[in-house]
């Protein structure tokens, strides 16, 4: 398959070299590039009504379930998220269908055209692998268009390629001490960044946030005159909506989700029964994922920061009871903070830990991680490649003890273990899966 570039003919393998090349230049962040982009190719997300989300975590489950429900309510639904697991399509998805390798083509050709008007692709000011991602879903949300597009903000929101948007609503799911070399070293100065996104006029949809996190959001919607709608004034605990998510953090981001829905009723009228069938089955992989892999019982959960970690100890003990150290365990994380946060808390439950490395630059070294196992840990520590525990198809090499084995840490790492169980597949999981 082959379109036509701004320099001829490209396939999607020279597709991936060109957003691969530009991933290797790393994060940009600002909003002056992505703003004159976007005008450049006609301005696509003005075209389209949309739901922003932002937060440290949630933010993809709450995207993954207002999609659902939207869905399932009648309308087309346009879904933009990141990373993407195995194919880069995942990222753009109409109706839950992924791009596909001919529409990225064809979408990057004709974004590079428009990239030539404003910009040296040789210079540092050149659109980001993201801003092109972005862009691209973007067009493509507006070509048809979709009667909502469901946004996840990259990393932030205020200077976030995405914050483009002028949303229905703007939702802030969480709040916690993450990317803090970017963001900010105090959850004030997170929440701030997050609470970029808020636009005047604009509701604001507050999930769970610590209270000096609450203040800071509350303020600016206050300024900006956004009402300001609270999960938690709205559901006490005991009446959270269910989902088949695993966990009491996913209840709590269906809350949120559900609450949303409510903000935007006159739009997009939704009756309660439909929106709580949706939420018991959407679909979002990689989320205390349970999968028989090999014959054997393997649970999946991406588990990045030290907020997540305390929702991992929290669904251990309801799916193990107390910890016996008798669980097979794979750790891969991005970043020593999350990997000690994870470490600490899977290291009661396990007999034998196994230590990868993701195929990602800021993966943890072997000797990183093992510095991070508590000092009082008894079990075995391995080191592994992921090719050696998942060599390939329905095949797990990791000892087969009749308990359920967990794989756990970065959203990467589970994204290269999926491709993997799909034999035979091209995956662009280890290029082209940063965020930014």
């Amino acid at each position: 398959m082959k379109s036509i570039g701004p320099d001829g003919p490209s396939s999607f393998a020279e597709t991936c070299d060109f957003l691969f090349n530009l991933r290797n230049r790393g994060s940009k962040f600002g909003m002056d590039r992505i703003v004159k982009f976007a005008e450049t190719a006609g301005n696509p997300e003005k075209s389209f009504p949309s739901i922003h989300v932002a937060g440290t975590n949630g933010k993809g489950s709450v995207c993954a379930l207002l999609e659902s429900a939207l869905r399932a309510g009648g309308y087309q639904t346009g879904l933009y998220t990141s990373p993407h697991l195995i194919h880069l399509g995942e990222r753009v998805q109409v109706d839950r269908e992924p791009l596909s390798e001919e529409r990225i083509v064809e979408e990057t050709a004709r974004l590079r055209r428009f990239a030539a008007k404003d910009f040296e692709e040789a210079s540092e000011e050149y659109p980001s692998f993201f801003e092109f991602m972005t862009l691209m879903a973007f067009s493509r949300f507006a070509g048809i268009p979709v009667d909502c597009a469901l946004v996840e903000v990259g990393l932030g929101g205020r200077l976030d390629a995405t914050n483009i948007l002028l949303p229905e609503v703007s939702v802030i799911t969480s709040i916690g001490l993450d990317h803090t070399e970017i963001l900010g070293d105090t959850i004030e100065k997170i929440a701030a960044e997050k609470a970029g996104i808020i636009k005047a006029d604009v509701p604001v949809v507050i999930g769970f946030l610590p209270p000096t996190a609450r203040d800071v959001v509350i303020q600016r919607a206050n300024g900006l005159s956004g009402p300001v709608y609270l999960v938690e004034d709205r559901f006490p605990e005991k009446e959270f909506p269910e989902t088949n998510l695993v966990g009491d953090y996913q209840r709590r981001n269906a809350a949120t989700a559900w609450l949303t829905l409510e903000v935007v009723r006159s739009r997009f009228p939704i009756p309660d029964k439909i929106i709580q069938d949706a939420f018991l089955r959407v679909n979002w992989s990689g989320r205390w994922e349970q999968r028989m892999v090999g014959g054997r019982t393997v649970i999946f959960d991406s588990t990045h920061n030290p907020e997540g970690a305390a929702e991992l100890q929290k669904n251990l003990l309801a799916q193990f009871g107390e910890p016996k150290g008798d669980r097979e365990v794979v750790v891969g994380s991005l970043g020593e903070a999350r990997a000690h946060a994870v470490l600490q808390v899977v290291a009661p439950y396990v007999r034998r830990l196994h230590l990868v490395r993701p195929a990602q630059p800021k993966a943890l070294s072997f000797a990183e991680c093992r510095r991070l196992v508590p000092e009082n840990f008894s079990g075995e520590v391995l080191e592994a490649r992921v090719e050696e525990l998942f060599p390939g198809g329905d095949r797990c090499l990791l000892a087969d003890d009749g308990t359920t084995a967990l794989v756990t840490g970065s959203i990467y790492l589970l994204g290269e273990i999926f491709s993997r169980l799909q034999e035979g597949d091209s995956s662009e999981t280890g290029r082209l899966q940063d965020r930014f």
